[in-house]
């Protein structure tokens, strides 16, 4: 039997998966969530083999929870329930190891096959929606392939917390020559602060 955790902040929507699920013999739902810390907290003492996972959750939401529970279990199968316009926190979320992500339209069928393939080891991606993670993944690409070495060293330095008097020191330039980097760094990537390059590098790291 399937074990399966359901997690979205809306009742109902909760309530319609399980009602959805719960009526395979294959499947049991064994804990609802509203957020990720709920999740968080359940895992530590009980088990489960594939948690639907909202994305946009008060306190915890999806990807970072996704994060989290792949840091301490690899094995551990998610399945994101989206929307078409979730398409960056899409790309997190298989960056930090979701199994797959499935449309909140699609239909009774699509999901009992999704959580089928998801536990058998298979990745499930909507059509769709891949074409859209595609190209945001080639846009970030591209804008990182702009930046020289130099851009590239100076906004991973960022990210790891350092200021420009640091990064001054550790380069040997002066910190004029730092923020005439950062400020081509911003235009290239088409950022507004050194808090979205931190984000930004994070992300491809």
């Amino acid at each position: 039997m399937i074990k399966i955790i359901i997690a979205d902040d809306q009742q109902l929507i909760r309530e319609g998966l399980s009602l959805v699920l719960g009526l395979r013999n294959e499947f049991k739902i064994v804990f609802q969530a509203k957020n990720g810390q709920e999740i968080l907290d359940y895992l530590e003492a009980n088990d489960a083999d594939i948690i639907l996972m909202d994305i946009k959750m008060p306190i915890l939401n999806g990807v970072e929870t996704t994060r989290k529970i792949k840091e301490k279990s690899v094995n551990m199968k998610i399945l994101i329930l989206t929307t078409f316009d979730d398409y960056d926190y899409i790309f997190q979320a298989l960056k930090y190891g979701a199994d797959g992500y499935l449309l909140k339209n699609a239909s009774s069928q699509e999901l009992i096959e999704a959580v089928k393939k998801i536990v058998n080891n298979e990745q499930v991606l909507d059509k769709g929606v891949t074409k859209q993670v595609l190209k945001l993944v080639k846009n970030d690409v591209t804008k990182l392939d702009s930046l020289t070495n130099r851009e590239i060293e100076i906004a991973r330095k960022i990210s790891e917390g350092n200021s420009n008097k640091e990064i001054a020191q550790e380069l040997f330039v002066t910190e004029g020559t730092v923020k005439n980097h950062i400020s081509n760094i911003l235009s290239k990537l088409e950022l507004h602060n050194r808090t979205e390059i931190a984000l930004f590098m994070k992300k491809h790291d």
